[in-house]
């Protein structure tokens, strides 16, 4: 699945946000939402098969955090459109200036 497909999700990007804080456990993760478990745990296998997100085992538990690459990738594509719509933006607040004046 790509980026954006795993991101389209308003569960997914809660997910994402709350891992930007710090690594957590699936089952830390679960006390934000009022959904089972298995259904937090399906989502973050989502953002894992995007690249997203990695697991790392430390015995019976099992630790969720960001991985920063495809941010970045992500950015990076995002940029030019950033840029275009600031622009936009710049010359939408120029002519309600002039029309204040």
């Amino acid at each position: 699945m790509d980026v954006f497909g795993a991101l389209a999700s308003p569960v997914r990007r809660e997910l994402v946000q709350l891992l930007l804080e710090r690594p957590r456990s699936a089952g830390e993760l679960a006390a934000n939402f009022s959904m089972s478990r298995p259904s937090v745990s399906e989502h973050l296998k989502v953002l894992r098969d995007a690249g997203l997100v990695s697991e790392r085992r430390y015995g019976r538990r099992r630790l969720y955090r960001l991985e920063a690459e495809p941010f970045r990738e992500l950015s990076q594509w995002l940029g030019p459109y950033e840029r275009f719509w600031r622009d936009k933006l710049a010359g939408l607040r120029a002519v309600l200036e002039e029309d204040e004046s």
